[in-house]
């Protein structure tokens, strides 16, 4: 298990077009380069970053190429106050950021609006998507929260450097099922903890936007999806859940009991069991 600072020093970093600006997105990479599967993509989201994904990377990249990526405005990628941040503006960066790494074919795993971004791309790129891995997601109408909502406040690039951090803790200590990690807890909050992280969460929070995700053709995504979803979150219901296995054509639903909303940190190791018996189509 590595910390949010290992974890920084080992990523990489590139410089991607969105909307016509030159953005630069950091992800770490790790894994097998020769396989039989296509790499796997992890999408985080608010008010994550790619370490969301600490115990589970390493299991998958026993296996397979594994790129956790920083959406921009998150984590170690850019966080100018000049671009928009957006689900659409997300799926615009993965798709760039796939084409920047000659990647055509991608097993697609996403959490929070993160999983917004893979619906969306998903749904408008069927042919690079084998397959796809939703927890805990936006989708339909089922955001933003008012946790999300009154990060996005102007009065919150006001707020004492104590008062955000204490909001943060809120979301990652009481947030978590049983007693909170506060490694991971540090390493959700760093990216956070500075003049212009601070900022671009607020940027982060207010670019939340519904239609993004209701004007979604769900029945267009032809890859094998899992619902693998904590079933104890009050942010992304499980009834949502159960609303993406009724539209996505090839779903299957796997509820994550004594799980809230964190759900590849609350059940790291049987989601990372999950997921791998999934992507490889056999038992693990």
């Amino acid at each position: 298990m590595v910390d949010h600072e290992t974890w920084s020093d080992e990523q990489s970093t590139t410089t991607v077009s969105v909307d016509g600006r030159d953005l630069e997105v950091a992800y770490h990479d790790t894994g097998p380069d020769e396989n039989e599967g296509p790499p796997v993509v992890f999408v985080h989201g608010i008010p994550t970053w790619s370490f969301l994904w600490r115990d589970i990377v390493p299991a998958v990249a026993e296996d397979r190429r594994t790129i956790a990526l920083d959406m921009v405005g998150y984590g170690n990628s850019v966080m100018s106050d000049d671009f928009d941040r957006s689900i659409r503006a997300q799926e615009e960066m993965l798709e760039a950021l796939l084409a920047d790494l000659a990647i055509d074919r991608i097993a697609l795993v996403a959490h929070d609006i993160g999983g917004g971004v893979a619906l969306r791309f998903a749904a408008h790129n069927p042919d690079v998507v084998e397959r796809l891995v939703l927890s805990n997601a936006v989708c339909y109408d089922s955001w933003p929260v008012e946790f999300v909502s009154n990060l996005g406040l102007p009065s919150t690039a006001n707020l004492e450097r104590e008062e955000l951090e204490g909001r943060l803790d809120s979301a990652f200590v009481e947030g978590a099922y049983g007693e909170a990690d506060p490694e991971f807890v540090d390493g959700m909050k760093a990216p956070w903890l500075t003049d212009e992280g601070h900022v671009s969460l607020v940027r982060d929070a207010v670019a939340t936007n519904t239609n993004h995700t209701t004007e979604i053709d769900y029945e267009a995504i032809t890859a094998e999806t899992l619902l693998l979803w904590g079933e104890d979150d009050v942010m992304q219901p499980y009834a949502y859940a159960e609303r993406l296995a009724e539209d996505i054509p090839d779903a299957e639903l796997t509820p994550l009991s004594d799980a809230y909303h964190w759900v590849p940190e609350d059940r790291s190791d049987a989601y990372a069991d999950r997921l791998r018996e999934f992507l490889s189509g056999t038992e693990v």
